[in-house]
């Protein structure tokens, strides 16, 4: 099912003015003292939405959410609801950066996005997260690429084709293309760069898949870079 984006906020949007959205709030509340301070949802998300706020403070709030959504009570739909809004600006970035990739139609993206947002915020581990904004945001952004790049490999495989002989409209053909010309111009260490620049990876995971140490990567990613950037210059 595919949805437009403004569509999926004002949906949210409309489901937090409920009635039952109101008594899961209270129960969210009553469940975590950190959100017990706040009256409704609307104050919740204008201290997350502050520019200028507190980011401790944001990313307290966000814990307890991400705790809340995690459980199985009455507020667990209700504070998932509350961190896709708190996270909505982010999302929307997340989303265009999607598009300009092309990993898919608008609508598509949308309904990607906002999958992919829920099952992170009901999947992440708390233990291992400092910062739930930028976790949930890269998580989302990485593996929504990931999957895109999976389907595009899918389709090079069932049109038995190079990816010269793809028509340019083929799904995922853009990222077989951009694989295939970055290839060309920094040859073996093309696959660290697409993994870091546009998969998501860190440095340190590309080098464990690679079998490299972390500086050696590291050595090969900037070079990488800085051939790409010559190349850049001279087409310019």
């Amino acid at each position: 099912m595919s949805f437009k984006w403004h569509e999926i906020h004002d949906s949210l949007m409309n489901s937090s003015a409920t009635l039952q959205f109101q008594k899961a709030f209270e129960a969210l509340r009553r469940g975590d003292p950190v959100l017990g301070r706040f009256t409704d949802p609307a104050a919740l998300l204008d201290v997350l939405h502050e520019p200028t706020g507190c980011a401790e403070r944001k990313n307290r709030i966000l814990i307890a959410l991400v705790a809340t959504a995690q459980s199985d009570g009455l507020a667990s739909d209700c504070a998932v609801t509350l961190a896709l809004l708190a996270l909505w600006p982010g999302l929307d970035a997340v989303r265009r950066r999607l598009l300009w990739c092309k990993a898919g139609r608008p609508d598509e993206v949308s309904s990607e996005v906002l999958a992919r947002a829920t099952e992170t915020l009901r999947g992440l581990d708390l233990d291992q997260v400092n910062r739930i904004a930028a976790t949930v945001l890269r998580n989302v952004e990485r593996d929504a690429l990931r999957a895109h790049c999976r389907e595009a490999a899918r389709a090079l495989v069932a049109a038995n084709a190079e990816p010269d002989e793809l028509p340019a409209g083929s799904p995922g053909a853009e990222a077989i293309f951009l694989r295939r010309d970055v290839g060309r111009l920094v040859g073996l260490d093309a696959d660290l760069v697409l993994r870091v620049a546009v998969d998501g990876f860190t440095q340190r995971e590309v080098a464990g898949t690679l079998g490299l140490s972390e500086a050696a990567a590291r050595k090969r990613y900037q070079r990488a870079m800085g051939r790409l950037r010559e190349a850049f210059h001279e087409f310019v």
